[in-house]
């Protein structure tokens, strides 16, 4: 027998380690048959060697969590285990999406991302509203990397409004790529964490990989093709339809937005908000509405999006 102590910076610290009424301390004691007790700012771990082990990877990961602002989510908690031990993973957290990067792997964390995922490996169109922070563009992204690995696709194409959010495109410096690369930023990063350097330069310079403002999409048809529009609330009515036409054959199709960021001028309708009135229902579709539980960014973003919810003025 023997024992291992991990320290804690606080009671703040720990419950957030061990979750609300311990739940998640009480998932961990089921899943490793070590002896876990606080004492004195230090977690201490005691049993037989391969149990301590275990016990002190576990959470030592969720300690690395809380560090870098993330929320240990009970789905969280089941994705470490199943990396970690022999448990079997419950609810979203079995839901390993495939990326090429080796060391990646990528599971949802709230059970809202698990329904979303499904969503996408069940339809052809899908739609995900939700705040920010909840996972809605990259799991999207890992979607489609994971189907263009599995050769169900021979393209992914990410697109974007490039509507200004309170600033000028005309006052960015340099030609007209650099101005829009901004807008497209977002998913360029999601990719660099999924595929390699080379790998993701490669498919880009050999139009495999596709990220274009929206504007670049008009009259086109795009087969066998994984289609992400992101920032959906900021199309027009027109600009909705006008993509979601664009679909081919043996296509699937991605469209995220949060309704609560609307940068549209006063009185347009939001492309994303009249889909919803139209397609609501029709089959083959989805509609995924994402929520503040699944924010799964630093802790903060779930504070500010409740205080903006508090005395919303947002345009729809």
């Amino acid at each position: 027998m023997i024992e291992a102590f991990i320290p804690v910076s606080g009671p703040d610290q720990l419950i957030q380690l061990f979750g609300p009424s311990d739940q998640h301390l009480r998932r961990i004691r089921e899943a490793v048959p070590a002896k876990i007790h606080a004492r004195e700012g230090k977690i201490r771990v005691s049993g037989d060697e391969d149990a301590v082990l275990q016990a002190t990877a576990i959470i030592e990961r969720l300690k690395n969590e809380v560090a870098i602002g993330g929320i240990i989510s009970p789905e969280f908690v089941d994705s470490v285990l199943a990396d970690l031990t022999d448990a079997k993973p419950t609810g979203a957290s079995e839901m390993k999406v495939d990326v090429q990067r080796a060391g990646v792997s990528i599971r949802p964390r709230t059970s809202g991302q698990g329904r979303y995922i499904e969503a996408i490996r069940s339809n052809d169109l899908v739609f995900c509203i939700g705040p920010a922070g909840t996972g809605k563009t990259y799991l999207a992204v890992a979607a489609a990397v994971e189907a263009l690995r599995q050769d169900k696709v021979r393209k992914v194409v990410l697109v974007r409004p490039a509507v200004e959010a309170g600033e000028s495109l005309g006052y960015l410096p340099g030609d007209l790529r650099a101005k829009i690369n901004p807008y497209l930023r977002p998913l360029l990063d999601g990719l660099g964490e999924m595929m390699d350097f080379d790998q993701l330069k490669r498919y880009m310079a050999e139009d495999v990989i596709e990220v274009a403002p929206l504007a670049y999409m008009r009259g086109r048809t795009l087969n066998n093709a994984f289609i992400i529009m992101d920032e959906a609330q900021n199309t027009t009515v027109g600009q909705m339809k006008m993509f979601l036409t664009r679909m081919g054959a043996n296509s699937r199709v991605v469209v995220t937005g949060d309704a609560t960021q609307v940068d549209l001028p006063p009185h347009t309708m939001s492309g994303l908000i009249d889909a919803r009135r139209r397609l609501l229902g029709i089959e083959g579709s989805e509609w995924v509405e994402l929520s503040k539980e699944d924010i799964v960014r630093h802790r903060l973003v779930q504070a500010i999006v409740d205080a903006y919810e508090e005395g919303s003025d947002t345009r729809s």
